[in-house]
């Protein structure tokens, strides 16, 4: 009698061992959007929580408006997300503000929302318009106020945009009424992001849409046009969170807090360019970056 009894608490021992190790493997569901940079923070995320004991579940190449509502709806627990994104295009804010400004009220509108904005990069991945520097240089065109002189002085360029830009708040149309210009239609080329940079490249096109992190904008040596009427907001690369898993994971934010603390411009660019410019796989990108970081 003694011995069963001994041996059931042995066997209850190790049930409760194996529930409490199981439920240390929580999944948790990350999300990302289509481009490099987003792929490999959605890769860098993933190689993080598996060494950190969580079993993460990707679910990425995602447009932003779907990959937004998929983290209200509860089917995506984080993805790496920008303030200047949620500040005008989640929440319809018009107000010009500063970057901290831009993360303290996109993290207490998102609240509402059940979700949480962790620590902020100093990785700041804004929109921004680039040409070739010796086209700029010839044309005299070094800020956006001068690309719409040209524009409204009937120079013929051409603009490669892809499709989501064309059409955000913080967009296409809004950037030319701020800087009273209008590229016509058929001067306006939509193309999938990665192909903007191939077409300025290849002169293809005059101007193109890129992200100010892409490390394709030293390599093609582009140059980025002063943004002079600080139409863009601050587009700070940040982890998201839902605040319910967030609550069940407690120790889910201290490696994205980390990780999130190693990013700047220079950084990021620098990986891109790794996979776009030398086409290095973004597996072996964000594992090498992880563990010369001391992450992994």
């Amino acid at each position: 009698m003694q011995r069963r009894t001994i041996l059931g608490t042995v066997f209850l021992g190790a049930t409760l061992s194996l529930a409490t190790g199981v439920q240390a493997q929580a999944t948790i569901v990350v999300g990302g959007k289509a481009f490099t940079e987003q792929i490999l923070m959605t890769e860098m995320t993933v190689q993080l929580l598996q060494s950190k004991g969580f079993k993460p579940d990707r679910k990425a190449g995602m447009g932003t408006a779907v990959l937004r509502a998929a983290q209200e709806n509860g089917q995506i627990d984080v993805y790496w997300e920008y303030t200047g994104t949620s500040l005008v295009t989640f929440n319809k804010v018009s107000e010009k503000l500063n970057a901290a400004d831009t993360y303290k009220r996109v993290k207490e509108l998102d609240a509402a929302r059940g979700l949480v904005w962790l620590n902020p990069s100093a990785a700041n991945n804004t929109y921004a318009l680039a040409m070739r520097q010796d086209d700029a240089t010839s044309r005299g065109i070094a800020s956006i106020s001068d690309l719409a002189k040209a524009v409204k002085a009937d120079a013929k360029l051409s603009f490669a945009s892809n499709s989501e830009f064309y059409a955000r708040p913080d967009g296409l149309k809004p950037l030319q009424d701020t800087y009273g210009f209008e590229f016509s239609r058929d001067n306006v080329k939509r193309m999938d992001t990665g192909l903007t940079y191939q077409a300025l490249r290849d002169r293809q096109v005059d101007i193109s849409l890129v992200f100010a992190t892409d490390g394709r904008i030293p390599a093609f040596n582009f140059v980025v046009l002063k943004d002079d009427k600080g139409f863009f907001p601050s587009y700070a690369l940040t982890p998201v969170v839902r605040k319910e898993i967030l609550d069940k994971n407690p120790k889910l934010a201290e490696p994205l807090n980390a990780l999130s603390a190693k990013l700047n411009d220079a950084v990021v660019s620098r990986l891109n360019a790794l996979i776009d410019v030398d086409k290095k796989a973004v597996e072996d990108v964000a594992r090498a970056f992880l563990k010369e970081q001391g992450l992994l």
